[in-house]
């Protein structure tokens, strides 16, 4: 059956004789705060057979199923120590304890309606005098668990003594709420027990309570054990700052191979009276639970985590307006991991700057458009990001990532078209370098002498000493595959050391070389047919000055700070370069190729292949 939607007729006689039942116990009220003692004492019994016979009245289905509703959302809660309706069974170290956090009020608190539309509002935590001051009721508590309000002290000092709903079980009547507080607060057991709170709080302040011993030793453990945590933290946040691993081959301490962690904890007890004494305690056996083991280890890392985490977002909804930059790349697990950076303005700064925020590694199972931009959305939900708020995006140019047909950006523009997609520059001019050294033979002949020397000079470290002992400061160093600017340090350490490389290989093919036919024919090679040859002089001075301006122009671009306008005059001003270089630069090149071929000894002429001529 459907549930009723009105009250019946028989409901409302029931409840309009319970309100007449009210009015009339209110009559001679007053009397109670003018009458004798025992006048006062049975308006409070009376008050209580009230109350009890209110809580027996809501035994009704309805009452009922919400009692069971609310009991069942209860469980799957955790315990709220704050709130009165855990309170049922405590000891004296438990009400030391409330007493010292005192009340709590929660601004945040919702206020559920009941049958009738009425419910619970912070009205009634002031107290109004009749001469038209105000008081603040203290002793007032709202369980936003039962929606219920308490005495605080009532519930602690007078559980046996007085039994009114504010003290045992919670009022909700609303209706009447005013004036019940008004008759609990002039009761002798309220009073009684405000001035047990009172006491108990001003003693525990002074440090004057009866069991004074033990709340000194309450309060010593405390300092101890937040001694202990601190130090541990604090060694945590060493270790994961500086990437270390945590562990070794066991956990316990003083024993060998027992990992980084548990070693600097070993070395701040040699020092630190605090976890001296823990130590102590765990090598007696007197503490089970030290802190120290690999969970609470990972416990405050992912803590330390998501407290950064938390700040980083808090920036980023304080600018509302961000950008996405996301990049792909195997691990060493051979798992696509992507990562996401957010790129907003930090209003929190004094002086508002760009900046850019790493969050976290996902996982990414399908590396499509469709599967990047899909994960994309849901970790901007799972981060309370709004997807709308982006105006900007950047990736690399990859076909799934910049594809305008189904590209991630393509998909994020068909959702936001204010999402402005802007590719990596840095990522584009380095692929415009490496298309334009391989259509070169020149270049790629270049480049593999380049790594042919650096190959055979870091195959043993007696041939690695042979090349310190005739260099500078520079060293040769091997090619980069993916980032053609850095180059530019290989080319470096021969174009100004160019004679001292030639020395270093001449001894190599004489001193280490004797029983090595292979990396002595190597050595003589390259120092005849590339060292001592013009054109590799030419072609070492003209990539080093074109790799020196890209590198300029590449470090630039990856600022953090960098703005579109910027970037794009960096590039409009290589470009001029290049084409200046053009038109003059290699005359230059030649005129600072026959200067370092002077210095080597090497005849500055090109060498030109001899054509065979045949007859016809």
């Amino acid at each position: 059956m459907m549930p009723r939607k009105f009250m019946s007729g028989h409901e409302k006689r029931k409840r309009k004789q319970r309100i007449d039942t009210l009015i009339q116990s209110q009559a001679g009220s007053l009397d109670k705060f003018f009458g004798s003692k025992k006048q006062k004492e049975s308006s409070n019994v009376v008050e209580n057979l009230e109350n009890k016979e209110e809580w027996e009245d809501m035994g009704n289905e309805e009452n009922e199923n919400l009692v069971q509703n609310e009991d069942m959302v209860v469980e799957c809660e955790p315990t709220n120590i704050d709130d009165p309706r855990n309170w049922d069974k405590i000891d004296q170290n438990f009400i030391d304890f409330i007493v010292e956090r005192g009340p709590v009020r929660r601004d945040g608190d919702y206020f559920p309606k009941d049958m009738e539309g009425r419910h619970f509002t912070p009205f009634h935590y002031i107290r109004r005098l009749s001469n038209g001051e105000k008081q603040d009721r203290r002793w007032l508590v709202y369980s936003s668990a039962s929606d219920k309000v308490f005495c605080f002290c009532c519930k602690l000092f007078a559980q046996g003594e007085n039994k009114t709903l504010l003290a045992t079980n919670g009022l909700r009547n609303w209706r009447n709420l005013g004036q019940r507080l008004k008759n609990h607060e002039a009761s002798n057991e309220h009073i009684a027990s405000m001035s047990k709170w009172i006491e108990s709080e001003r003693r525990l302040k002074k440090n004057e309570t009866i069991d004074q011993s033990v709340q000194d030793q309450i309060k010593k453990e405390k300092e101890h054990w937040k001694g202990v945590l601190v130090r541990i933290i604090e060694a945590v946040k060493t270790l994961a700052k500086l990437n270390l691993a945590f562990l070794g081959d066991n956990e316990k301490i003083y024993q060998e191979r027992n990992g980084i962690f548990l070693s600097i904890m070993e070395m701040v007890a040699v020092y630190d009276p605090i976890m001296q004494e823990h130590f102590r305690r765990i090598q007696n056996g007197e503490i089970h639970y030290h802190y120290l083991s690999h969970k609470i280890q990972n416990e405050i890392i992912q803590m330390l985590a998501n407290e950064v985490k938390s700040s980083i977002l808090r920036k980023i909804k304080d600018a509302k307006y961000f950008a996405v930059i996301l990049d792909c790349t195997p691990d060493i697990s051979h798992q696509e991991q992507m990562s996401l950076v957010i790129r907003c303005v930090d209003v929190s700064a004094s002086t508002p700057k760009v900046e850019e925020f790493f969050l976290e590694f996902l996982k990414v199972e399908d590396t499509t458009g469709s599967g990047l931009f899909d994960e994309l959305e849901i970790v901007l939900a799972s981060l309370q990001l709004d997807i709308g708020d982006i105006r900007g995006q950047g990736y690399d140019n990859g076909s799934n990532m910049k594809g305008k047909h189904k590209g991630a950006q393509k998909r994020l523009l068909d959702i936001n078209p204010k999402a402005f997609y802007t590719p990596c520059g840095c990522h584009s001019l380095n692929l415009v370098l490496c298309d334009m050294a391989n259509s070169c033979n020149k270049a790629k002949s270049f480049f593999g002498v380049v790594q042919r020397i650096y190959c055979l000079f870091s195959s043993s470290p007696k041939r690695w000493k042979i090349l310190m002992e005739n260099v500078g400061g520079l060293t040769v160093k091997s090619l980069s595959q993916t980032r053609w600017e850095s180059r530019v340090d290989s080319v470096r350490a021969i174009r100004y050391q160019a004679s001292g490389i030639k020395e270093a290989l001449l001894e190599l093919a004489d001193v280490d070389c004797r029983d090595d036919a292979g990396a002595k024919s190597e050595a003589e090679g390259l120092v005849r047919h590339e060292i001592e040859d013009f054109g590799f002089l030419v072609g070492m001075v003209i990539w080093h000055t074109m790799l020196f301006a890209v590198k300029c122009v590449s470090k630039t671009l990856q600022k953090e700070d960098m703005h579109i306008d910027v970037a794009i005059d960096q590039l409009k001003g290589l470009i001029t370069f290049l084409d200046k270089y053009r038109a003059s630069g290699l005359a230059e090149a030649i005129d600072e190729a026959k200067e370092i071929a002077s210095k080597m000894g090497v005849e500055p002429v090109f060498h030109e292949k001899r054509v065979i001529r045949r007859k016809k």
